[in-house]
């Protein structure tokens, strides 16, 4: 569990965190489990065994061994499953032996986690295989706050590639920008004049690919235009840039999407509507 890491985030704090608020740590009569520690002895032992009930893309599970294991550090856990696999319903993802009170406490934090990253990276998945293996399927920044990156680990488990993290790290130039600046030309060209080293541009219209081109932009996003106006944009550029497809992506929409050359397809429901996979945690006393 020690090797395990996501960049961007503090697991050890994130655990402490989410253990916090479920426990209710600095709330008037807060700090503990109310119910495991009024009907469960202290020194009570179960074994779990946390199953899937979906055919579903495997994210969490390190997370979750990491909240059993900072309620009690000599719990048995053994993880089945690795990240990213593709697993049929009924499959076991881990087993635990350990003290029951941390079981209890720890259970909803750990299922709550597992659940919604798989579930991200099962959506993800299902885009993935729908592209045929034309193009990239890229994530967004619609994700919540606070939980980016551990949602964006989640796309890549399901075989998406990341987008830009935040604003830091690619100039991402959209209609408002655009609009303040006086056009697609002098919007790109006072990023690139700031020494900005990757510059996405947005384009609504054909119009405006060669100016952004001409400007320095380095990728382009081709926003909310169908199929036959992609193929249009994709010709246009020739190869010079990379190329977005981005809006009124689906499940349905993604394959003739794919299929105009594109190099990329971005897709916000990923983080933004996926549903949480159905996991459960059974115990039995020991």
């Amino acid at each position: 569990m020690n090797a395990f890491s996501i960049p961007g985030i503090d697991l050890v704090a994130f655990v402490e965190a989410t253990l916090a608020e479920d426990l209710g740590v600095g709330l008037p009569g807060g700090g503990h489990d109310v119910t495991s520690e009024s009907v469960i002895d202290a020194d009570a032992r179960f074994s779990g065994v946390m199953d899937s009930r979906d055919a579903i893309t495997v994210a969490g599970l390190p997370i979750a061994a990491a909240f059993f294991r900072k309620l009690d550090p000599s719990m048995d856990i053994e993880i089945l499953v690795e990240e990213g696999t593709q697993i049929p319903p009924g499959t076991d993802l881990m087993r635990l032996t350990g003290n029951a009170r941390a079981m209890l406490t720890a259970e909803r934090s750990a299922l709550n986690t597992v659940q919604h990253l798989s579930g991200i990276a099962t959506m993800t998945r299902h885009y993935v295989d729908a592209m045929q293996g034309n193009a990239t399927l890229l994530d967004t920044r619609k994700t919540i706050p606070g939980l980016r990156h551990l949602e964006k680990y989640a796309t890549r488990m399901g075989g998406a590639r990341n987008h830009r993290m935040g604003l830091w790290d690619a100039a991402m130039i959209k209609d408002n920008h655009v609009l303040v600046a006086g056009g697609v030309g002098p919007a790109v060209a006072r990023a690139k004049a700031a020494g900005v080293e990757q510059i996405i541009c947005e384009v609504d219209h054909l119009e405006q690919i060669e100016p952004a081109i001409a400007a320095g932009a380095h990728h382009l996003l081709l926003d909310n235009m169908g199929p036959a106006i992609l193929r249009e944009a994709v010709a246009l550029v020739a190869g010079r840039v990379p190329t977005e497809a981005s809006g009124g992506v689906n499940l349905e929409t993604i394959g003739p999407i794919t299929a105009t050359g594109v190099t990329y397809v971005s897709v916000g429901r990923l983080t933004q509507s996926a549903p949480a996979a159905d996991i459960g945690l059974d115990f039995t006393p020991l």
